[in-house]
């Protein structure tokens, strides 16, 4: 029978240590032990079939990897949900998938219970103690492996589906690439409903036997604390982060903030990505630590595409070049030409790590292909060999903390309230998070009652979704055709005191 790669690589790391947690440490073998147990007890609770889709919503640690892999012996198809999505958007992802049956720490269960509303089985993890184990179908890398949820160009949200084999693309690019190897220690903050923490950080540590540090959220003190510890080789964050830890450093004393920065640059390695680094904030980290951060770039659709290099030449404001088994292209906006280097076009992906498809979408689907090169939508330039990110094609995509927002998916949940006649979202550069969400509404709704409305926004979208900037109008700006001018509605927040 052949095995997932996971599962054979946890095998010859046995006791190692894997993870590191609020709950203790686990080998690979308890990771081992521990999907087996999740993946009997589900198939106690449903009867489970090949291609099914098992919904997860747990906390990052032993039992969202066990849950992962118990997904995977059974030959199902994992879908992590956000730990901040609102009751609407967990009732979408379950609808949308299908899904067949739930894994949820306990404390969280009762979300997916509301928001299932009788139509999903959802397992409590704890209550998994004791079950006899459960085997592993046989490996087939062409199989669905994972659904993520990506708010994408359209007003709903797409399902992402990567094949066993796409994921193993993906993490084999990085590891060579990137140069992982057991001996390796990185923390895991970040979100686990998204590539970055899923491929990047966990999916390459577990497939080559390093250890993971799993935290319940960014703390700058105790990161620092353990830079200081020599605890990590690794580190990979979003920029905001990186702007947070210099704000940090620049408020110690001249001792502590040497003893962080001397340890900092004993890392062989810190990422930035998911959202663009400013040149400015680049450069400052490089003058406080001594440390190159290394730019990427992807997508969930693909996860990493381009990156700059290990060694040699990590060069401020570009993503760097294709990783390996990645094939590149630019071309142009009309889609009639590939174009060279110092020309705009948007960047086309080919390679082994690239989806399928979107999730019973295959209009969707078909338009994000151009034969077999998948369109990403993102505009660049190679500028000596480096690529260089120019923007979206879609003015309705906004990057903000590392999360792409869909700006149509956000006006069609404020058009629910029934004061809000009209409603146009826009992406404002933030120096902090990249871009902030900002909304201009036609509303009967004053600027007394703006918190209220926030109120009611925080029960129909995650809360780095909702607006941080409000603007109170009488008319939207629109075109002669009557379509909505984004560039106008953007121009209305300079002018305007913040609200928020």
């Amino acid at each position: 029978m052949i095995k997932n790669p996971f599962f054979e690589s946890a095998g010859r790391f046995g006791s190692r240590r894997a993870l590191r947690s609020l709950q203790g440490d686990h080998t690979y073998s308890d990771l081992l032990s521990r999907s087996q147990t999740l993946a009997s007890g589900m198939g106690c609770l449903v009867d489970c079939r090949v291609g099914d889709r098992i919904a997860c919503l747990v906390e990052p640690g032993l039992d969202y990897v066990a849950a992962q892999w118990a997904c995977w012996r059974l030959g199902a198809i994992f879908l992590p949900l956000s730990l901040s999505a609102s009751p609407a958007e967990l009732e979408y992802a379950l609808n949308d998938s299908g899904a067949a049956a739930a894994f949820a720490s306990r404390s969280l269960a009762q979300r997916l219970v509301q928001a299932a509303k009788g139509s999903t089985p959802i397992l409590a993890t704890e209550d998994c103690e004791g079950i006899h184990t459960h085997g592993a179908v046989p490996h087939d890398p062409s199989a669905g492996a994972m659904i993520l949820y990506t708010s994408g160009t359209t007003a709903r949200p797409k399902g992402v589906l990567t094949t066993h084999g796409n994921i193993q693309a993906q993490i084999e690019s990085l590891v060579e690439a990137w140069e992982w190897s057991p001996f390796d220690r990185i923390p895991l903050f970040l979100p686990l409903h998204h590539v970055h923490g899923i491929i990047n950080i966990l999916g390459c540590a577990l497939w080559t036997g390093a250890e993971v540090d799993i935290m319940p959220r960014f703390d700058v003190a105790s990161v620092c604390a353990r830079f200081v510890a020599g605890e990590y080789t690794v580190f990979m964050a979003v920029p905001t982060i990186y702007s947070l830890l210099v704000s940090y450093l620049e408020s110690l004393p001249a001792d502590e903030r040497e003893s962080v920065t001397r340890a900092v640059s004993c890392l062989r390695l810190m990422v930035s990505g998911s959202a663009a680094l400013p040149a400015s904030l680049h450069e400052k980290w490089s003058q406080l630590t001594g440390q190159a951060l290394l730019e990427r770039y992807g997508m969930t659709e693909m996860a990493m595409a381009l990156s700059n290099p290990l060694k040699g030449e990590r060069r401020p404001g570009s993503v760097g070049q294709p990783l390996p088994g990645v094939e590149i292209r630019l071309v142009s906006e009309t889609g009639g030409a590939v174009v060279g280097s110092g020309e705009p076009g948007e960047i086309q992906i080919r390679g082994r790590n690239v989806f399928p498809g979107y999730w019973n979408k295959p209009e969707a689907t078909a338009a994000s292909f151009s034969g077999d090169w998948f369109r990403t939508g993102d505009v660049a330039v190679l500028e000596d060999g480096y690529y260089r990110i120019l923007g979206r094609l879609s003015v309705d995509i906004i990057k903000s903390a590392g999360y792409k927002l869909s700006a149509l998916e956000i006006e069609s949940v404020l058009l629910e309230h029934p004061d809000i006649r009209e409603c146009a979202v826009v992406g404002i550069p933030d120096a902090t998070w990249g871009e902030i969400v900002a909304a201009a509404l036609v509303t009967q709704i004053t600027d007394d009652k703006l918190p209220c409305l926030e109120e009611w926004c925080r029960l129909k979208m995650s809360r780095y979704k909702i607006p941080r900037r409000w603007a109170l109008i009488e008319n939207l700006p629109r075109n002669a055709m009557g379509k909505v001018v984004k560039p106008e509605v953007k121009n209305l927040f300079s002018a305007l005191a913040p609200n928020n």
